[in-house]
């Protein structure tokens, strides 16, 4: 039966207790995913619902909240039908909705289990990303790391995150913290596993991850790689260096401005039988010739690569797009540190850092499936209209 108004089971949530379970085609809502993360706190006493304060703070962030205090503010100001879209429950005594406090909020995420929340908020952007429009579309996932500059923990320690990010959406499909003791090759394979279907799917990662670990493991779930290859595999990078480039055709040439600089990146690609990598099947070789308009000054650059497409499943125009958009990812961190002022934070404390980090990965997620290009405009749209987030985020 329905919860009552002194329920502690906010009535979203309710509702969809009551539901039946959703069939193989119905896609989980946000609150069912939030739904999934662990209550750290004890039962008893508990007056909101973790999955109502987490939805809340989700649709602070995609306000323009930067911080904790800012997050506070704009619960204590949210107005009536937005709280009861997302189910905040009646006091008992006043004529209006209990709302959490930001101390509350804070304790909250201060304790939430960072890698539930990532996987959630990861599983619930992956369910709504724009499905392949062709047959020969590549569908390629960055693998980069990123760190907090202003969340340093105790000792001096800042808080380094590993993500998996969509090519062509920009959509961060899992995020990881990478611990003190370990670095991002060893949460490489980790991260991975909470992405659920990598079939087919083109990994790409700069040169640390170029790792024969990492590559048995892509082949062993059927995704491919492109893997930039430097010192670290120093027999590999003689035998690309060593081909006969000289003789091999010319695949591509493009041109892009941008950035206060001319870039001109001309692509060959040969296929080789015996490269020193598992499933090795091509050897990629990129030119880059940048100009900066400022002043002048011209630098050509050559970048090797290996891949496990075949010359059948990827054209040497598809590679070169597939390196390029890897460091797209760059665009998100971007955004990250410059609108939501992430590396000016200093939020440190347990892993509310890393928190606030998925609901901004969150909120850019659900602006760009909206079709936003300017991210900061749509913020203050938001900030304008209370009920945008609700939308944005399925709840209205």
């Amino acid at each position: 039966m329905p919860a009552d108004a002194s329920s502690p089971i906010p009535p979203a949530l309710d509702q969809l207790r009551e539901q039946p379970a959703p069939s193989p085609d119905e896609i989980p809502g946000l609150l069912e995913r939030l739904a999934e993360v662990p209550d750290p706190r004890h039962p008893r006493g508990v007056r909101h619902a973790l999955a109502v304060v987490l939805a809340l703070t989700a649709c602070a962030v995609l306000t323009g909240a930067t911080s904790l205090l800012a997050v506070g503010e704009w619960i204590a100001d949210a107005p009536a039908h937005v709280l009861e879209r997302l189910g905040v429950r009646p006091a008992p005594l006043m004529p209006r909705r209990l709302v959490p406090a930001e101390s509350t909020v804070r304790r909250l995420l201060t304790r939430i289990d960072g890698d539930a929340l990532d996987q959630a908020v990861g599983r619930w952007l992956a369910d709504r990303r724009p499905k392949a429009t062709g047959a020969t579309d590549l569908r390629g996932v960055s693998v980069d790391g990123k760190s907090l500059r202003g969340a340093a923990k105790a000792k001096g320690r800042k808080i380094h995150l590993l993500a998996a990010v969509e090519h062509t959406t920009g959509l961060v499909l899992a995020q990881m913290d990478v611990g003190e003791k370990t670095n991002e090759i060893t949460c490489f394979q980790p991260l991975l596993n909470t992405v659920a279907d990598l079939a087919g799917v083109v990994i790409t990662s700069d040169a640390m991850h170029t790792q024969r670990e990492h590559a048995e493991y892509l082949l062993g779930r059927k995704a491919h790689y492109i893997v930039i290859v430097k010192g670290n595999q120093k027999n590999l990078r003689k035998q690309l260096t060593s081909l006969p480039w000289r003789d091999i055709p010319l695949l591509g040439r493009t041109k892009e401005n941008g950035h206060g600089r001319s870039e001109i990146r001309r692509i060959k690609v040969a296929t080789v039988d015996n490269l020193l990598f598992p499933g090795a099947g091509q050897a990629i070789q990129i030119k880059r010739r940048r100009t900066d308009r400022k002043t002048g000054k011209t630098t050509i650059k050559t970048v090797y690569a290996v891949t496990s497409l075949t010359a059948d499943q990827a054209s040497a125009a598809q590679l070169a797009e597939s390196v390029r958009r890897h460091w797209n990812v760059e665009a998100l961190h971007h955004v990250r540190d410059t609108t939501f002022a992430e590396d000016a934070s200093q939020l440190r404390t347990g892993n509310a850092p890393r928190a606030m980090a998925a609901w901004r990965n969150l909120a850019i997620g659900a602006l760009k499936l909206d079709g936003v290009t300017n991210i900061a405009a749509a913020l203050r749209r938001n900030a304008r209209d209370p009920r945008r987030p609700l939308t944005l985020l399925g709840l209205g």
